[in-house]
């Protein structure tokens, strides 16, 4: 073999970043938007031929283009916000939590319960302290149980919690059946008034405004509780290896649970916020699939809590506008899915250039 041949080097190749200022990732999401908006902006003309100026002025107006549309699009962000913060603690330590829509339906199950059989025989005020610990209590135990087969029997915690939510669709699907009003509706609203009484209330007016405070509480909690306590200390360093956590006296099992009956008990809260402060009544379908949608909050946010608001806040506009969208224009609504994909996946897309850079090969010299 000839001694003179060349090794012929890639074009380029990746390379894991070391750090990155903040300010400059953030620039870099929002070019990733901006590259996003252009997209679709052509996929709009080729497919449709609309205006595609016209079409996000229709996003942002379905949105926020009333105070009513505001306050929905503030409550919503806040009920994503709130199960993302949930999972994030889990996810920081590496236990994949896919349970939050099952988590979220057993509380919500058991805020429904207090409502229906004690709504008429406690004091308001006595009603929602039992409402809010029969609802965290709930989710608490949803959340116990694939932390305890994990942390003794290193089961898979993915598949364990997805299983988990079946198990609570089913449950919640019960009894729907055996409390709705007529029997057999699917939903469990009004019964003889005594749902009414543990209606969280409105402040000022604001239907909305106590969910939002609520999750406001516990998103200044969650910051606390990562960033300085001794717990998150904890999580992170689990999370960044268990046998290190070992090695200098960590008790990894009692970690995992600890945390995962935080993360159940906090999905609790959002079942209570929601059976209890938005829809009024429970269905199995009461999550609506928040608990996939917050991994991807928390996990564009690098885990941080105050980051989460905007992702929420991003995500929320986007599903609300290109509702929107597909009601003005007359449009099937899987275009206004496929504007909503394109720029969700250059904001997922752009946390690669975030964490990576490419290093292009340099021109050989001239010998």
């Amino acid at each position: 073999m000839s001694s003179n041949n060349k090794v012929h080097e890639p074009l380029f190749h990746v390379v894991k970043r070391s750090n990155i200022p903040t300010w400059k990732s953030w620039i870099i999401r929002g070019l990733s938007i901006l590259v996003a908006l252009i997209i679709c902006g052509l996929v709009t003309v080729i497919m449709t031929g609309e205006n595609p100026f016209e079409v996000y002025g229709t996003m942002i107006k379905g949105a926020i283009g009333t105070e009513r549309r505001i306050w929905t699009l503030a409550q919503n962000t806040a009920i994503l916000l709130c199960v993302a913060l949930a999972v994030t603690p889990a996810f920081k330590m590496k236990f994949w939590n896919i349970g939050a829509e099952g988590q979220v339906l057993v509380g919500g199950l058991a805020t429904a319960a207090c409502m229906i059989f004690l709504g008429d025989k406690l004091p308001t005020w006595l009603l929602f302290i039992v409402m809010f610990a029969t609802s965290m209590l709930a989710g608490a135990l949803w959340g116990f149980i694939p932390a305890f087969f994990k942390a003794n029997w290193n089961t898979n915690e993915t598949l364990f919690t997805l299983m988990m939510n079946y198990i609570a669709i089913q449950i919640v699907s019960y009894f729907c059946y055996e409390w709705s009003v007529p029997k057999g509706s699917g939903h469990i609203g009004t019964i003889n008034g005594a749902t009414e009484a543990g209606w969280l209330p409105a402040i000022g007016g604001k239907a909305y405004l106590c969910n939002i405070l609520i999750v406001a509480a516990i998103t200044v909690f969650m910051y606390v509780y990562l960033k300085y306590s001794k717990h998150g200390y904890e999580i992170s360093v689990v999370g960044e290896s268990e046998n290190t956590a070992k090695y200098i006296g960590i008790n990894v099992k009692k970690v995992i649970v600890r945390t995962m009956i935080m993360s159940g008990a906090i999905c609790g809260i959002v079942g209570l916020l929601m059976v209890s402060g938005t829809d009024r009544t429970l269905t199995r379908d009461t999550a609506g699939g928040r608990g996939f949608t917050a991994i991807m909050v928390s996990w564009l946010a690098k885990f941080n809590p105050i980051y989460m608001i905007f992702t929420a806040l991003l995500l929320v506009f986007l599903q609300r506008g290109a509702g929107e969208i597909s009601t003005t224009f007359g449009l099937n609504e899987s275009f206004s899915e496929i504007l909503t994909g394109i720029i969700i996946f250059f904001i997922i897309g752009s946390e690669f250039f975030i964490n990576y850079s490419l290093k292009f090969r340099e021109k050989e010299a001239n010998k």
